[in-house]
C-alpha cells in the first residue's frame, strides 16, 4: 500500500532527527571540554521509487519528466570542525594551546595519536603526559649545548627537575671609568671583581692603576694576592691628548679597535683548569667611552664578567616555536627541547578515540610534522600558560536543537496522519 511508503518515510525522519539530537546533545555536554571540536549532522535525501520514466518528445507530443516519490531521509556525515577556540590564561607552565591549525603529537603504547587538549602536566619521570590518558607529548630534546636537531624523528618530551647547567669560566671582564689626568705620580686606584674558573669557584680580581707619567699609567691584576698580569716596567696603558685610550704596554691601537689587557695561563691551582685565559676590556681606542683620563676623580668599576657558577633549575618557559627554555638558579637560560605539531590535509578525517585524542584514518592523509611558529612551513603557534576552550556556539546549538525538534515532531506527525488514513481503509468494509 502507499502509506507504507510514507510510514517509512516518517520513520526515517524520526530516526535520523535523533541522531541530530544525539550529535548536539553530545557538543553541549561538551561545551567546557578542553580543546573540543564540535561536530555536525548532514541529511541527505534516501533512494527515489521511480513510478513513470521519462519520455522523449515525439510525433508533435511534448516530452515527460520523470515521476519519482522519495523514500525518506538519511544522514550522510557527521563532520568535526576544527574552527579555532578561544584561548584563555592559565598560569600553569605546562599548559599549552595552538592558535593555528597544528594538532599535538602524542605517544600511547607506541602508537601516535594526536589533541588539541594542551593541558599537560609532568609525571614522576619528568615526562610531560596528556592527564586523561597518559599519553606522553612528542617533541625533540636538545643536545648538552641547546641545540635542537634537525629532520623530523620525535622522542618523549622530558624535563629532567634535577638538570644542572654547568659552570662557566670568565674569559672576559669589562671595566670602565676615568682616570684622574691631574694625579700625581705614584697616585694609584684599583677595582675589583668577582671571576669564576672552570668549576664554578669564585674568586677576586683586583686591578690596579698606577700613574707614572702624563697620559701614561702602569696595570697590574692580582688573584688572591698574587700577580697574575702585568705589573712590569713595561706594562703600561696610554691615552691621547684627548683623554682616549691609544696604546697598551708601549703597542699602539688602531681607532676603533678593542684595547685588552691579556691574562695568560692563569692556575687556579685547585683542580679547575690550569690555562685560563682571562681578557680585560678597557674599552675602544679612539673612543671617548669604557675607560678614559680626563679630569675629575679617579673612577675604575667593573661592567661585565662573562662566567658563572653551575645552576640549578628553577623555571620551565615555553615560547611561541614550541622552544622549552629552562632558566636556572645561575641566571643561564638553555634550550631543553621543541614540541613538534602536526597538521593533516584533512582534519575532518580524523576518527576519535576519546579523551580528546585523534587517530589517523584512510582520508585524513598522512601527518605534516612541523615546527610552530615557522610561517614557512605553518600557521601554528604554541601560546604557553593557557589552554584553547571548546568551539561549541551555544547559541547555534540551541538553535539546532529546535531545528531538530521540530523535525523529529513533523516526521511524528507524518506517522499518525498515515495511520489514522489507514485506519480509514479499514474501515471501508463495514
Amino acid at each position: 500500500m502507499s502509506f507504507i511508503r510514507s510510514l517509512s518515510s516518517g520513520v526515517t525522519g524520526l530516526r535520523n532527527h535523533q541522531l541530530m539530537m544525539d550529535v548536539i546533545g553530545n557538543n553541549i555536554a561538551n561545551i567546557n571540554t578542553v580543546g573540543y571540536k564540535g561536530s555536525r549532522i548532514s541529511f541527505s535525501e534516501s533512494f527515489s521509487q521511480m513510478l513513470r520514466n521519462a519520455t522523449l518528445p515525439y510525433g508533435g507530443t511534448g516530452g515527460v519528466n520523470p515521476m519519482q516519490v522519495g523514500l525518506g531521509m538519511s544522514a550522510s556525515s557527521i563532520d568535526t570542525l576544527f574552527s579555532q577556540g578561544n584561548i584563555e590564561t592559565t598560569g600553569q607552565s605546562t599548559d599549552l594551546a595552538i592558535q593555528g591549525d597544528g594538532l599535538f603529537i602524542v605517544k600511547k603504547e607506541g602508537h601516535l595519536l594526536y589533541t588539541r587538549n594542551g593541558a599537560f602536566t609532568l609525571d614522576s619521570n619528568g615526562m610531560l603526559v596528556h592527564p586523561g590518558s597518559g599519553s606522553i607529548l612528542q617533541g625533540k630534546l636538545a643536545d648538552a649545548n641547546g641545540n635542537i636537531p634537525e629532520g623530523t624523528a620525535l622522542e618523549d618530551i622530558r624535563i629532567a627537575l634535577d638538570r644542572k647547567a654547568p659552570a662557566n669560566a670568565t674569559e672576559l671582564v669589562k671595566l670602565a671609568g676615568n682616570l684622574n689626568a691631574a694625579a700625581d705620580v705614584g697616585e694609584t686606584i684599583n677595582s675589583s671583581v668577582t671571576i669564576f674558573d672552570s668549576l664554578g669557584n669564585r674568586h677576586t680580581l683586583t686591578v690596579t692603576f698606577e700613574k707614572t707619567g702624563n697620559n701614561t699609567w702602569n696595570w697590574e691584576a692580582e688573584i688572591a694576592g698574587v700577580t697574575v698580569g702585568g705589573g712590569g716596567v713595561g706594562d703600561t696603558v696610554e691615552f691621547g691628548d684627548d683623554g682616549t685610550l691609544e696604546a697598551v704596554n708601549g703597542v699602539a691601537i688602531p681607532a676603533g679597535a678593542d684595547v685588552v689587557l691579556a691574562l695568560n695561563n692563569w692556575d687556579p691551582g685547585n683542580g679547575a683548569d690550569q690555562n685560563q685565559q682571562i681578557d680585560i676590556n678597557l674599552g675602544q681606542s679612539g673612543v671617548f667611552a669604557g675607560m678614559t683620563q680626563s679630569e675629575g676623580a679617579s673612577n675604575v668599576s667593573p661592567r661585565e664578567q662573562d662566567g658563572y657558577s653551575s645552576g640549578i633549575l628553577t623555571d620551565v618557559n615555553i615560547d611561541l616555536s614550541g622552544r622549552i627554555q629552562g632558566t636556572f638558579s645561575n641566571g643561564t637560560i638553555m634550550t631543553l627541547g621543541q614540541i613538534m605539531l602536526a597538521e593533516f590535509n584533512n582534519p575532518g578525517g580524523l576518527i576519535r578515540t576519546g579523551n580528546n585524542l585523534y587517530d589517523i584514518s584512510g582520508n585524513s592523509g598522512a601527518p605534516s610534522i612541523i615546527s610552530p611558529g615557522d610561517e614557512s612551513q605553518s600557521n601554528s603557534q604554541i601560546i604557553a600558560r593557557a589552554l584553547e576552550q571548546s568551539n561549541i556556539d551555544l547559541t547555534e546549538e540551541f538553535t539546532r536543537m529546535i531545528i531538530a525538534q521540530r523535525g523529529f515532531q513533523s516526521g511524528a506527525r507524518v506517522i499518525t496522519v498515515s495511520d489514522e488514513i489507514l485506519n480509514e481503509v479499514v474501515n471501508l468494509k463495514r
